[in-house]
C-alpha cells in the first residue's frame, strides 16, 4: 500500500481537528503522522494513523527550540527511509508550510501538497493558494481532496478518537452527572482568568451541579478554583493524560472550557460544549466542530482577531459579560438541545 505523511506540528487541538482529513487520506494510503511533542499524544488517538513521528519545529511552536541543522538532517533521514509517496502539510492561516516542505524535499518525498499564500517555487507540487476562510477541519480536508482523498459517503465528518482502555482508578472517583471545568489554556487570552473560573465553579456549585476539574499541573496552583466549589468539586488536575481526559469528558453532561485542545477533545467524544471563546482568532475557523455548543464572549468586539497571546487592555473586554450565571444558563441550554448541532457560531439562528 502506498505511504502518506500527514504533518501538523503544533498542539493537541490542532491535531485533533485534522482527524477527518486523516481518515480521508487513510482510505487510500498507509498514514504516518509527523507531530510535535505537545501534539503527539493526540496524533496517536486519531483513527487511520499507523505510525507517529515526533519533531519540534522551530518555525511553528510558540516556545520554539533553537534551530539546529543536524536535527533537520536527522528528520530528513528518518523520513527518507520510509519512502513516502505523498506528504500533506497542514497549517493554520498564520503558519508557513514552506520550511516543512524544504525538509520533505531533502527527504525525497515524491509529492508535496499544502496551502500556501506565499509563492512556493519548487517546494510544493500541489498548492492551494491564498487563505481559505473555512473551519480548520475543512481547511485540512481541502488539502486531502487536492490529491483525490475524500471521505467515504457514510463518514459524518465529525472528530473522532480511538477507543481507549478505561482508567478504572479515575472512573471510581467521578461523581454522578458531573460537568467538566477545564480552565487552562496555553494562550492566556483564550480563556477566563482564575477569578473568572472561580465565579463559574461557585455558580455551578450553588446550582447543585457537581464539577470535575481537569488540566495540567500548574493550572490551578493556588487551588483557588477548586476551593470555590467546595465539596462539589472533584480535582483531577495533573491526573489525566490525554486518553484519560477523553474518558472523563466523554462521561460528562457537558464541559465548560476556553479555546483550547479540550474543547476539540469534547467534540471528538460528542460531549456538549460551553466555550468561553474570546474572538482573538476567527471564531468561524476554530469553533467546536459538529457538536452541540454555546459560545460565550463578545464575537463582534472591534479588536477581534487580534491574535494576541495576552490581552494588552487592563481587562479583557470581550469577556466582560461572561459570568458564572451566564455559564450555568448556557450549560442548561446546550444540554437541553444536545441532539442539535449548531451550524452557525453560538447556536441556532
Amino acid at each position: 500500500m502506498a505511504r502518506a505523511l500527514v504533518v501538523r506540528l503544533d498542539s493537541v487541538g490542532d491535531v485533533l481537528l485534522t482527524g477527518p482529513a486523516v481518515r480521508a487520506v487513510a482510505s487510500r494510503y498507509k498514514v504516518t503522522y509527523l507531530a510535535s511533542s505537545i501534539g503527539i499524544d493526540a496524533a496517536r488517538l486519531l483513527p487511520g494513523v499507523d505510525e507517529v513521528i515526533r519533531f519540534d519545529a522551530p518555525w511553528i511552536l510558540a516556545d520554539p527550540p533553537s534551530f539546529d541543522e543536524s536535527h533537520m538532517q536527522q528528520l530528513a533521514s528518518v523520513l527518507r527511509r520510509r519512502k513516502f509517496d505523498v506528504a500533506l502539510i497542514l497549517t493554520s492561516a498564520r503558519q508557513s508550510a514552506l520550511p516543512t516542505a524544504m525538509v520533505l524535499r531533502m527527504a525525497g518525498v515524491r509529492l508535496i501538497v499544502a496551502i500556501s499564500r506565499d509563492y512556493p517555487g519548487s517546494l510544493i507540487d500541489v498548492r492551494i493558494p491564498g487563505d481559505p476562510d473555512v473551519h480548520e477541519v475543512e481547511r485540512s480536508l481541502l488539502v486531502a481532496e487536492a490529491i483525490g482523498c475524500a471521505l467515504p459517503l457514510d463518514d459524518d465528518r465529525r472528530l473522532r478518537i480511538r477507543a481507549c482502555d478505561e482508567d478504572v482508578k479515575v472512573a471510581r472517583s467521578l461523581p454522578d452527572k458531573y460537568v467538566v471545568i477545564h480552565p487552562g489554556s496555553s494562550v492566556p487570552s483564550r480563556s477566563l482568568s482564575s477569578d473568572g473560573w472561580q465565579q463559574v465553579v461557585r455558580a455551578l456549585a450553588n446550582a447543585g451541579i457537581s464539577v470535575v476539574l481537569t488540566g495540567t499541573k500548574g493550572e490551578d496552583e493556588s487551588g483557588a478554583i477548586r476551593r470555590a466549589g467546595g465539596d462539589w468539586v472533584t480535582d483531577l488536575i495533573g491526573r489525566t493524560p490525554l486518553s484519560t481526559l477523553a474518558q472523563v469528558i466523554a462521561g460528562a453532561r457537558g464541559i465548560c472550557v476556553g479555546n483550547t485542545g479540550a474543547m476539540h477533545l469534547a467534540a471528538a467524544v460528542n460531549t456538549p460544549v460551553v466555550a468561553i471563546m474570546p474572538p482573538t482568532v476567527p471564531t468561524n475557523r476554530w469553533r467546536p466542530w459538529l457538536v452541540p455548543h454555546r459560545i460565550l464572549g463578545d464575537q463582534q468586539i472591534g479588536c477581534r482577531c487580534c491574535y494576541k497571546r495576552v490581552c494588552p487592555l487592563p481587562r479583557q473586554e470581550c469577556l466582560s459579560l461572561v459570568t458564572g450565571e451566564s455559564v450555568v444558563a448556557a450549560l442548561i441550554a446546550v444540554e437541553g438541545n444536545a441532539q442539535y448541532t449548531p451550524s452557525a457560531v453560538g447556536g441556532p439562528s
